[in-house]
């Protein structure tokens, strides 16, 4: 019988099946060139069923089907022993593409990615490159797979025996699934329900939402099952036998067309007098016929046989005969017995490279089992060997040294690591982790075991900070640690704690290192590391010593060193957060970023370069925080790092726009941070710092009640007893004031108040919470808002941004009466204009306008008003806009046309005032040379500090340091 026979054969009663074939075929590729020329959408089809029941031919015929009509066809297929061996479907669907190109080729396929994927899809890359997380990689396949599927449209990509998918693969799949419902490719899968894992219901929901259930195939009617033994043993078959041959193997085209194959060889009449010995038959389609079949074919076949399924994908010819102990001559004769058995596939072309296969995953499972459990275990050592001397890598041999029996070997515990780091570079943190836990169990030698435990718990830190803690701890208890490992293992103990928001644990971990330091380098980097944990401690006693401490090693630092510049941005947050003067702040934040600071060096944490960067963001500078935001974030892409790296940047970024007064970017980037930071955990520090950021955004928005929706879904969740950015407390307290509930809010910001003093922390840039607990006495204890008004007012004049004393002004203004209250406002609009912070001025604006109307000064109170909506527009307030429009009105004025282009490049006018003040020329001799009066140099340079993203003194560097959102060229003034 001819294998296409077989195929056509075991594709009965599958009508219903194919006709969905066709169906999503054609609403892949339409029905003519003209549709094919359209962009259409693909989708997903899945077929189930137990084994044998014919998803494999199904699946191949759909294959066929989209081949002739012209589709790209991927193909792959999950293995039940290779289910370890990460991105194993990956692999298979891409490395047939890959494989017909060079490294240039695949650079342009790839792409920025290239670093990222390429060891995923089995390229081999530089070791240098880092290992990105697994959201990073399934990023980079995403972009792989639409950037394909759109160059090679239309693309049907087939994966047959999901069920068994590596985890990486799988992962990765069904994320991407419900992508293809807007690409031009169609998704095929066919899998098994009882080995259904949650991953693949994934899969089959998307069928289901999709308008189509996942097609299950049902076993062959008796008819179906009597055409087939016709077919094979002659029309002679009678009926009873025929349904005989159906009840004994349930109708199952598999197992049917194993029995009528021996019924053959048996040379058994199909007639009914023969059903006792076709009942004796029966077993012989199952595990024990074929293992009879194949002793009956020779030693060298089993051999042979049981080589194939132990080396799976690696099965090449040579090396299974190679670990068979079989010569190439010996091994290509049985080969042919085994295929000619049915036991075997046909090798496929491809000059002894492709792997040998068997004919059914049925067959593959059952001569697995079959092989003796002490001999499976010698020979999956045997392949180990075998694989590593073909040059395919230690991860390769790590899925078989995993199956063989720990005694002691440092040669397993040398390749299990090595595995290790082969997964880990390719974004499977747990099949890394597998390896290790393996070599763990060996045992390593002991002076090895704390370097096992190290790598088992850096294996985590990206993703799973608090498994990192258990093993870094074992590591740090063993015996044979060595003093440059143990300060490794610290470090990355201490930044797991802190992760997790464990911030007293992280500084207790660096303090008990330090008296063992045997050097003075690694003296100052625990201090250093000690320091930045108690400043993170949202419960810590002794802020005002530690910043005595650190003020005094600061004096003494030249900065060449890391741990120094470190201390020194350290020294930069500190100055900040306490309101020292700003030019402080400024000049240690200088000094630590030096050329700068990399947030993904492996031996350096992110968290000072954050700093630094915030450093910048409140003294008035946020275009140079948010260049710093922008360049860590790429660092952390390039790597393929999507953890709490990756969401502090989008948030942080996020809060840098909100600064600035760009609301609905800040949203935007704010739900990208939490978005990214929830795959890592609710609870930490990154979570919290997005939820911060988002209620902050939205009470400026003017959706207040939007707000408390969002901070009620997130009020049972543990805040971490960490310093965040901005203080989530502060912000529930302004959201309560935003909300009018004065009582709470004034409770919530006491408390906040009475943290932030008695830590010494009293700058209102850095925590505004006394301008919104003076707003929450106003209605029942003036005097005493007038008296925290005042004392903002005075704690943002020592530190001396106008940002910060501008706010503080606004906020003294709204609980003062009488002419003082028109004098504070028009004194926090002169310094708002002279800040970047663009939605502040808004408000500031906004009100002054308001009350000179009240007053009886229409005319100032349009300008005022008018200037306060057009900000309130660009900054998208849209409460703050409508309460601008109704003050126009009020005034019996209507706004004119406004201009909100929020990014457009710098006028000439505005270049000609920014040159001018950045060289050092006040408003006077800058209006004299121009020919523009003062008042409108003011107003210019407010324009400018909004665009560029800093204040006066940041102007110089702003103006000559190409960034992105600043041109460099002016354009035309309008009108």
């Amino acid at each position: 019988m001819s294998q296409q026979n077989l195929t056509r054969r075991t594709l009965l009663e599958r009508d219903r099946e194919l006709r969905a074939v066709d169906a999503a075929l054609t609403e892949l590729c339409g029905t003519d060139a003209a549709d094919r020329a359209e962009t259409r959408g693909g989708g997903v089809i899945a077929f189930e069923g137990p084994g044998g029941v014919g998803k494999t031919a199904l699946l191949g015929e759909a294959r066929r089907r989209a081949a002739a009509r012209g589709c790209t066809v991927l193909r792959a297929r999950g293995g039940e022993h290779e289910q370890g061996a990460a991105f194993h479907v990956v692999r298979q669907l891409f490395q047939p593409v890959l494989a017909a190109t060079g490294e240039d080729e695949h650079r342009r396929i790839l792409g920025g990615w290239y670093d990222i994927v390429a060891p995923a899809v089995g390229l081999v890359v530089s070791g240098n490159g880092g290992a990105p997380d697994p959201q990073g990689v399934r990023d980079g396949l995403d972009w792989l797979v639409t950037r394909f599927a759109v160059e090679h449209a239309p693309v049907v990509m087939i994966l047959d025996d999901v069920h068994w998918a590596d985890p990486e693969s799988l992962d990765w799949l069904t994320r991407f699934a419900s992508r293809t419902a807007d690409l031009p490719l169609l998704l095929a899968v066919g899998y098994r329900p009882e080995g259904l894992t949650a991953d693949v219901a994934v899969i089959r929901a998307l069928a289901e939402r999709q308008g189509s259930r996942p097609h299950v195939l049902a076993p062959l009617t008796p008819s179906g099952v009597g055409r087939i033994v016709r077919e094979v043993l002659g029309d002679h078959a009678d009926d009873a036998f025929c349904r005989e041959c159906w009840a004994m193997t349930g109708g199952n085209p598999w197992e049917i067309t194993e029995l009528t194959a021996k019924i053959r060889d048996r040379r058994l009449k199909p007639q009914s007098e023969n059903l006792p010995a076709l009942r004796e038959l029966v077993s012989s389609a199952k595990d024990s016929g074929l293992n009879e079949r194949l002793t009956r074919l020779g030693t060298a076949a089993v051999r042979l046989a049981w080589a194939v399924a132990v080396l799976g994908i690696e099965a090449t010819p040579a090396l299974t005969a190679d670990v068979a102990g079989l010569s190439d001559t010996e091994a290509v004769d049985v080969v042919a017995r085994l295929v000619d058995a049915r036991i075997l596939a046909p090798p496929r072309p491809g000059n002894g490279t492709k792997p040998l296969e068997y004919l059914h995953p049925l067959i593959a499972t059952a001569v697995y089992q079959a092989i003796p459990g002490a001999l499976r275990v010698a020979m999956h050592g045997q392949a180990a060997t075998v694989v590593l001397g073909a040059g395919l890598g230690s991860a390769a041999a790590g899925r078989h040294l995993l199956e063989m029996h720990p005694e002691g070997d440092p040669w397993v515990v040398h390749h299990l690591r090595a595995a290790a780091r082969e997964y880990l570079r390719a974004g499977a943190p747990d099949a890394g982790r597998r390896c290790l836990a393996r070599a763990l169990r060996e045992p390593p030698a002991l002076e090895e075991r704390p370097a096992v435990l190290y790598e088992l718990g850096c294996a985590a830190q990206l993703t799973e900070p608090d498994v990192t803690v258990n093993h870094l701890r074992a590591a740090l208890e063993e015996p044979a640690l060595g003093p440059d490992l143990r300060e490794a293992i610290t470090y990355r103990l201490a930044q797991a704690y802190g992760h997790s928001g464990r911030m007293e644990e992280a500084a207790q971990v660096v303090a008990a290192e330090i008296g063992r330091a045997t050097s003075a380098r690694t003296r100052l980097r625990m201090q250093t590391e000690q320091l930045m944990w108690n400043m993170f401690r949202a419960d810590e006693k002794e802020s005002p010593a530690r910043s005595r401490r650190l003020a005094r090693l600061a004096d003494h630092l030249t900065g060449r060193g890391m741990a120094e510049r470190y201390l020194l941005g350290l020294r930069a947050w500190d100055a900040l957060t306490r309101g020292e003067p700003v030019a402080t702040a400024l000049h240690y934040a200088e000094e630590a970023l030096g050329d700068g600071l990399s947030w993904t060096d492996d031996d350096w944490g992110f968290e000072v370069p954050i700093l630094v960067a915030l450093v910048f963001l409140h003294c008035d500078q946020p275009g140079r925080a948010e260049e710093l935001f922008n360049k860590g974030i790429a660092q952390c892409e390039r790597k393929g790092w999507r953890g709490s790296h990756l969401a502090f940047g989008f948030t942080l970024l996020g809060y840098a726009r909100l600064r600035r007064g760009a609301l609905g970017e800040a949203e935007e980037l704010a739900r990208e941070g939490m978005r990214i930071a929830d795959l890592v955990g609710s609870s930490t520090p990154a979570h919290w710092t997005a939820v911060g950021t988002l209620i902050g955004t939205l009470i400026c928005q003017g959706r207040v009640r939007e707000a408390q929706e969002f901070a009620a879904a997130h009020r049972g969740e543990t805040l971490p007893q960490a310093t965040l950015c901005p203080d989530v407390p502060a912000v529930r307290g302004e959201l309560l004031l935003a909300a009018n509930l004065h009582r709470e809010a004034r409770h919530q910001l006491t408390e906040v108040g009475r943290r932030m003093d008695g830590r010494g922390m009293r700058n209102p840039a850095w925590c505004p919470w006394q301008l919104h607990l003076a707003q929450t006495l106003a209605l029942t204890d003036p005097p005493q808002a007038v008296e925290v008004a005042d004392d903002a007012v005075r704690r943002a004049r020592q530190f001396g941004t106008h940002s910060a004393i501008g706010k503080a002004l606004h906020t003294a203004a709204t609980v003062t009466q009488g002419p003082e209250r028109i004098k504070l406002l028009a004194e926090a609009v002169s310094h708002l204009m002279r800040s970047p912070a663009a939605y502040d001025l808004a408000v500031a604006l906004v009100d002054h306008g308001a009350a000179l109307r009240r007053i009886g000064l229409p005319q100032e109170a349009g300008d005022r008003l008018y200037r306060g909506l057009e900000g309130a527009v660009r900054c998208g307030a849209d409460a703050l806009a409508a309460r601008a429009r109704d003050e126009l009105s009020a005034a019996g004025l209507r706004p004119m046309q406004l201009r909100v282009d929020h990014t457009s490049p710098l006028t000439s006018q505005e270049q000609a005032v920014a040159e001018r003040a950045a060289e050092g020329w006040p408003d006077a001799r800058i209006s004299e040379a121009t020919g523009l009066e003062e008042r409108e140099v003011a107003r210019l340079l407010s324009d400018v500090y909004r665009k560029v993203g800093t204040d006066r003194a940041g102007l110089a560097k702003r103006l000559i340091t190409p960034t992105a959102g600043l041109p460099q060229r002016p354009a035309p003034d309008p009108g």
